[in-house]
Formats: C-alpha cells, sequence, structure tokens
C-alpha cells in the first residue's frame, strides 16, 4: 500500500473494494489540518492538499481521503 509524505496522522484505515488492491485511507479533513500546522493557512492548505495529494494518481494502489459528513451534508451535495 502507498502512503502520502507528511499525513500518517490522518491515516483512519484500510479500504478494500471488489477486484482492487487495499488502499490507505486518510480523514481529508485532518490532512488540511497538518498543513495548516505546517505553517499554511487554511486557504493556501486546501488548495496544496487538493491539486499536488488528491490531484496524485499514483495507480491502483493511490490512497483514498474522505471528507467525513453525516447524511444530511451528503444530501445536500
Amino acid at each position: 500500500m502507498l502512503t502520502a509524505d507528511g499525513f500518517d496522522a490522518a491515516i483512519i484505515g484500510v479500504g478494500e473494494r471488489c477486484g482492487s488492491p487495499e488502499i490507505i485511507v486518510y480523514d481529508a479533513d485532518k490532512c488540511v489540518d497538518i498543513l495548516i500546522e505546517g505553517g499554511m493557512d487554511h486557504d493556501e492548505a486546501q488548495e496544496f492538499f487538493s491539486y499536488n495529494t488528491l490531484g496524485a494518481y499514483v495507480g491502483d494502489h493511490t490512497p483514498m481521503y474522505v471528507w467525513k459528513m453525516g447524511i444530511e451534508e451528503i444530501n445536500e451535495r
């Protein structure tokens, strides 16, 4: 399984899907918080995470990032 550098504290588990390899799953909000703790402001952290982390596909073992939300928030999307 591949890891995202610097985000170990944001790991929430391992994801499985039929016919696909296991992947590491991260809490996306915690990833952004880690970038803020490293000195970025919220907007910079959000943009960096979106472009450099979410936008980095490295094959079938690419980690997954989860935005935690309840059913109400999901329905609003």
